[in-house]
């Protein structure tokens, strides 16, 4: 799947982002830095009814963010690793609990981790075509394994 998505755009692009993803759970979002990556996640929060108004996770690592769907509680869960260092900082962090718990998830700098993702992970490529307007591309792990990050980017 892939969109051209400008700012004024971003909750139409939202709404068709959860009507695509199916019963996707956790995404890794892919570009470099300034590309959009937060504040396409902020907008997928919104999309998804978070009432809180989403931040980057840079320093707390992971904020979490509570929504409804049917009625039931559940929790969303946005994650940035870009200041970890090792696999040890991850795992202290508690990030791995967050992946695995069946909430829906969303990391940036999926790449200082590869390993928490399996094949049920979709890989979000996010690139900038102006000043005002991205290229949003999903990708399945598997789609996702057979391109060298550089060529998405």
């Amino acid at each position: 799947m892939e969109w051209e998505v400008s700012l004024d755009g971003l909750h139409a692009f939202a709404i068709q982002f959860w009507q695509a993803a199916g019963n996707a759970k956790v995404f890794a979002f892919h570009g470099e830095m300034g590309a959009g990556k937060t504040t396409t996640i902020a907008a997928l929060c919104k999309a998804k009814g978070v009432v809180e108004s989403p931040s980057s996770p840079t320093f707390s690592v992971i904020n979490e963010y509570g929504y409804n769907e049917a009625g039931v509680s559940k929790s969303l869960y946005h994650i940035d690793l870009y200041r970890l260092k090792d696999e040890a900082d991850i795992s202290s962090t508690g990030v791995e609990d967050c992946i695995y718990s069946g909430a829906v998830c969303f990391v940036e700098w999926p790449e200082k981790a590869p390993y928490l993702f399996d094949s049920e992970a979709c890989h979000v490529v996010i690139r900038g075509l102006s000043e005002t307007s991205r290229q949003v591309s999903v990708f399945s792990h598997e789609e996702f394994a057979a391109f060298s990050l550089e060529e998405q980017l």
